[in-house]
This record gives structure tokens, C-alpha cells and sequence, in this order.
């Protein structure tokens, strides 16, 4: 892989990343519309994302866990969730391209994208080192204390009255 000119994993290297992989990875894939990156909030489950631009509908923003600053997460890993969601981007999704399909994960169509750019390796070895060294990384920048705390139900339950005495 390239060596990118700049500070450790500020902006501009994210920028030059997604450059990069836009040119040796996803040149077939036409910019319809312009395409932003940037380190949003730390998320202990989500590695990444793209959306829309609140303020102009036209711009497609991928946003990438602050977490991957740290120097403990290999290179590859921060690559190939990039390439994740400029899968996404192709696809049609927070993008202006044609959705190619309904759900933007549903039958292995990551795993085949990464495959079909020759990439499989890659998103191979991001599963496993997550697998390995995520709940240490989160750890270390959420406590140990605060990563195991379950997600919060949307689901709510409304018992019947006859069973709950009222």
C-alpha cells in the first residue's frame, strides 16, 4: 500500500486514503456526486457509515470511527472499512448512483465486492483482527467498565392489565 503524505491519521490522510482507494480500487465507479470523509463520534459498534448531508442532499459523507487514530489499529482495517462503505457508495446507497439491491448487506454482497476488487484477503483479516483486538481497543478508550453494558430495548412490552393486577 502507499505511503500517504501527512500527520498520523488526521483529515488529510483520511482524504488522501479514500483518494487512493477511489483510484486503485473503485475507478469504474462514476462520481455522481461529490463524496466527503470524516471521523465523526467513537461508537463501540459502529466502524463506519454514510449518509446524506443534512444540509445539501447532494453530498455523500462517510464517516469513520475516531477510534482508528489509534496507532494499535492496523491500516488494513481502517482501509477496509473505507471500502465497505464506498461499497455502499456503488451500490446506491446515501449516494445518487442506481440502489442495486434493497438491503445493503443481505446475502454476503460486502464479502463479494471485496472479492470481486480482489480485496477478499483484506476483509478476511479486518474480520479477524476485530475479532481478536477490538474489545481491548474499546478498553482502553471507554473503560472496561463501560463496554459490556447492553444495548438499551426499543422493543416495549405493554402487559395486559389482567396479568399485571391493575
Amino acid at each position: 500500500m502507499k505511503k500517504i503524505e501527512s500527520s498520523y491519521r488526521d483529515q488529510l490522510w483520511l482524504e488522501q486514503m479514500l483518494d487512493y482507494i477511489w483510484s486503485n480500487h473503485f475507478s469504474d465507479v462514476e462520481k455522481v456526486n461529490e463524496v466527503k470523509i470524516k471521523y465523526g463520534r467513537k461508537a463501540k459498534r459502529r466502524l463506519g457509515s454514510i449518509g446524506l448531508d443534512r444540509n445539501d442532499q447532494t453530498i455523500s459523507i462517510i464517516t469513520i470511527n475516531p477510534i482508528y487514530r489509534d496507532p494499535e489499529v492496523p491500516q488494513h482495517v481502517i482501509v477496509a472499512t473505507i471500502v465497505h462503505e464506498m461499497t455502499h457508495y456503488a451500490h446506491g446507497f446515501n449516494s445518487m448512483h442506481d440502489r442495486k439491491q434493497r438491503h445493503p448487506h443481505r446475502g454476503g454482497v460486502i464479502r463479494r465486492e471485496f472479492a470481486e476488487r480482489g480485496l477478499e484477503s483484506m476483509y478476511i483479516e479486518q474480520k479477524k483482527w476485530l475479532d481478536q483486538n477490538w474489545i481491548s481497543i474499546l478498553e482502553k478508550h471507554f473503560g472496561a467498565e463501560n463496554i459490556y453494558r447492553p444495548r438499551k430495548s426499543k422493543l416495549k412490552i405493554k402487559i395486559p392489565w389482567w396479568i399485571s393486577g391493575l
